[in-house]
């Protein structure tokens, strides 16, 4: 049986640590914790060892999303992408209008949207200048790391 207060203590060092998945294993018990969607914790049991292979397939369609977005007159534009896994949102609150659009001018400072993860609010900036031709994401949809956001014609 699982001490309640071992796995609270556990579940307290990988949220301070930012862990993802932690994995313990001794003679007499195994424990498995992954930090899934929204910063649940998932606690697989100990015989369903082979779950860790579940997440490899979910991964492997973020870049077929991705790339599903671009087609052959996307060239010469430069892609802004999501620098980590969350919900993207276009404005800092729903009554307010989006950071950009098709057709807005930016530069490497200009914030283009925001990225929440696990309720840390991430402000992503263009890192690049140019003219916005292509917003690929719609406010409150989920994003992947390395998914483009944004396609950027350069100045």
């Amino acid at each position: 049986m699982i001490d309640i207060r071992r796995l609270k203590e556990l579940v307290r060092l990988m949220v301070e640590n930012d862990l993802s998945e932690l994995d313990l294993r001794d003679e007499q018990e195994s424990v498995v914790l992954r930090r899934g969607m929204g910063g649940q914790i998932v606690m697989p049991a100990a015989p369903m060892a082979h779950a860790a292979h579940a997440p490899a397939p979910a991964a492997q369609p973020a870049p077929a999303q991705a790339s599903a977005g671009d087609s052959g007159d996307d060239d010469g534009l430069t892609p802004i992408t999501s620098p980590m896994v969350g919900t993207f949102y276009s404005s800092p609150d729903p009554e307010s209008p989006a950071y950009v659009s098709a057709g807005s001018n930016v530069d490497p400072d200009t914030v283009v949207c925001i990225v929440e993860a696990m309720k840390v609010f991430s402000e992503i900036k263009a890192e690049v200048s140019g003219v916005i031709e292509k917003v690929l994401v719609k406010s409150g949809e989920p994003v992947e790391y390395g998914q483009t956001l944004f396609l950027v014609r350069g100045a």
